[in-house]
């Protein structure tokens, strides 16, 4: 508790003598704190932060960086603060301290996300934060919604680093623990966000969880992920909230392995069945139908995605299985965990 006071020094370390900082507006007034306490240090500050990063706004992010000289960027805020920073770490090679006010977990990855008529994204070393501060003091007033859908994010970190093809002994324990870890404090921490050991736990769940996922990387969920938010405007966390019992579905069969890791630290039956009942628990969106995707975009949807994944999913991809998922994901059908790969 109480971190967030470190930040000051933090930066003295990097050398940090001119400062960006950018900031959502749920955290305006930890971030004027901070600008007071930097002074004469603070080159400038930036108020808008939007999901998905719009190119437009990092082009301009970027731009004033370089024109108020800084050396050093500070996010405070969710992934959305967190990815603007990190389009600005990108395009100038300058530090990046992150200070999440989410459970997402985009401040341990590398991955960077930019969108202008599609979402672009990359893993880029620049883009990771060079310190990253973690306070549960600042996720106390989180709203409800918001622990569920972010700390979901987190999960399909875990999820997703269990069944990459680059994953390695370390990662699958550290995606291990953190589903674990999260399991069983985001429901606490969700409807009872006074208990601090709860966010405590919740935030060390997302960290691991990043961390797995920064060297293993994702798969299909992400793709999908990307491709709906970018392209429709979806929120981020509820995206992955609705999505990832149906991707965990389709790759059961392909990922055994993996999967039977998600349930058994879910304690449930069906890794599937048991991210539904966790997400159910969590009152997370229900449906892709529910958080504003247009059942004419479902089409497209399947066929970019196809595209986009590649050969980085255990299970083939194909526009009529995709199409049939996200039809399921639409309608909020409950997941079928036993379902078998074509072929």
């Amino acid at each position: 508790m109480g971190s967030f006071a470190r930040v000051g020094a933090e930066l003295e370390a990097l050398g940090a003598r001119r400062v960006l900082l950018i900031a959502s507006v749920s955290a305006k007034t930890r971030a004027d704190d901070l600008a007071h306490h930097l002074g004469d240090r603070l080159a400038a500050r930036v108020h808008e932060v939007r999901q998905h990063v719009p190119q437009a706004l990092a082009d301009d992010t970027v731009a004033l960086a370089r024109d108020q000289g800084a050396d050093a960027v500070v996010t405070v805020g969710g992934g959305s603060a967190t990815g603007l920073g990190k389009a600005v770490a990108l395009d100038t090679g300058l530090p990046l301290l992150a200070v999440p006010t989410t459970y997402a977990g985009s401040e341990a990855t590398p991955v960077w996300g930019v969108t202008g008529e599609h979402k672009r994204t990359g893993r880029d070393l620049r883009a990771l934060p060079r310190v990253v501060v973690y306070d549960p003091e600042l996720l106390a007033a989180l709203p409800a919604s918001t622990t569920a859908t972010s700390g979901l994010n987190a999960m399909a970190h875990c999820v997703e680093a269990l069944w990459s093809p680059d994953a390695t002994p370390v990662t699958d324990l550290l995606a291990a623990e953190a589903i674990h870890l999260l399991a069983r404090a985001l429901p606490r921490a969700t409807w009872n966000p006074g208990e601090v050991a709860d966010r405590e736990d919740a935030l060390l769940g997302a960290w691991l969880a990043g961390t797995a996922f920064a060297v293993a990387g994702g798969g299909l969920h992400h793709t999908l992920c990307h491709v709906l938010g970018g392209t429709w405007g979806l929120d981020h966390g509820a995206t992955h909230a609705v999505l990832l019992p149906y991707v965990t579905a389709y790759n059961a069969a392909a990922a055994p392995e993996a999967v039977a890791t998600v349930a058994r630290e879910l304690r449930a039956d069906d890794a599937a069945r048991g991210l539904w009942d966790l997400a159910r628990t969590l009152a997370a969106p229900p449906s892709l139908a529910v958080i504003g995707m247009p059942a004419g975009g479902l089409d497209e949807a399947a066929e970019r995605a196809v595209t986009a994944v590649g050969e980085r999913n255990p299970r083939p991809v194909d526009v009529a299985s995709l199409r049939r998922l996200l039809d399921d994901a639409f309608l909020g059908r409950a997941p079928g965990g036993s379902a078998r790969p074509a072929g």
